[in-house]
């Protein structure tokens, strides 16, 4: 069994409704972001708590209302606190498609120039749209399906009425300049966690100097490539633990812990609670 993918393939919804729901709280088995990254675009919006989230190397703090724009391509991860969220994944270039008015206007403000805010607030009228599209997509009732097409389209018209968008300055931001190199590394954890992998290793998967990697991916998650390792590897557990009946050893060994005592440390220490505690608390639904 795999974790949420680093760059993820899946299709979200169906081929001619290309757009798709999640509800996620701290019962979820994902409820923590890694980063990760998918070509579509995607929408987070706050329900209760907080939510710390990295976009781009851009850090956002979100609250009760708020809503994250995430745009398509862009790394993204981090960690919500007593929070309950949830995310509406969707692919502009299709919903774009066939409307040459929309897509011409779309690309001249908003194509390789600029950028939609990260973070739209509470109570703005862009997160008010955010809102009605989500409880849309909640319900499900007959037409639904035409309603979230024109609060999408809606949104992306509230945006370039409010200019809710910055202008690129020609200049990423420093870690920025490594995106593709971060990429090679996230992609070669999410693929080989459960093997020994050193920082050597990782820095040549990059091509950069080991301490100039630690520098450029702490910027960008906050952790050394290291210390990100184990945290991958503790998500990773606590997912077999919510979704299987392996035994707490053979989950620690598969996720890349050889040593049961180190895994219960670096566990408690991340999660709060024991490996056997997490895993009762979740089948009883605490």
């Amino acid at each position: 069994m795999r974790y949420l993918a680093f760059h993820e393939r899946m299709v979200r919804g169906t081929f001619d409704f290309p757009i798709e729901l999640y509800y996620v709280d701290a019962l979820h088995p994902r409820y923590e972001m890694p980063f990760h990254w998918h070509m579509e675009c995607e929408l987070i919006l706050i329900l209760e708590g907080g939510f710390s989230l990295s976009v781009d190397g851009e850090a956002v703090c979100a609250g009760p209302g708020d809503c994250v724009f995430v745009p398509s391509g862009a790394v993204h991860g981090g960690t919500p606190h007593n929070c309950v969220y949830e995310c509406v994944v969707f692919d502009m270039d299709r919903f774009l498609q066939d409307r040459s008015v929309c897509r011409q206007k779309y690309a001249a403000v908003l194509g390789d120039s600029a950028r939609i805010h990260t973070l739209l607030p509470a109570g703005g009228p862009a997160a008010q749209v955010v809102d009605a599209l989500f409880e849309n997509m909640e319900k499900e009732q007959p037409g639904y399906e035409f309603l979230t097409t024109g609060l999408l389209w809606q949104l992306i018209g509230i945006v370039l009425r409010h200019r809710l968008y910055a202008a690129d300055s020609g200049e990423a931001p420093h870690p920025w300049r490594h995106a593709d190199q971060m990429k090679s590394v996230l992609r070669r954890i999410r693929r080989d966690y459960a093997a020994p992998l050193t920082l050597d290793e990782l820095a040549a998967e990059a091509g950069l100097a080991p301490k100039y990697l630690c520098r450029v991916f702490r910027q960008v998650t906050g952790r050394t490539p290291i210390d990100y390792l184990n945290y991958y590897r503790i998500e990773c557990a606590a997912e077999l633990l919510c979704t299987t009946t392996d035994s707490i050893t053979d989950v620690a060994l598969s996720c890349g812990f050889n040593d049961p005592s180190y895994f219960s440390r670096m566990f408690r220490r991340q999660k709060r609670v024991s490996a056997h505690v997490y895993r009762n608390q979740y089948s009883e639904g605490v």
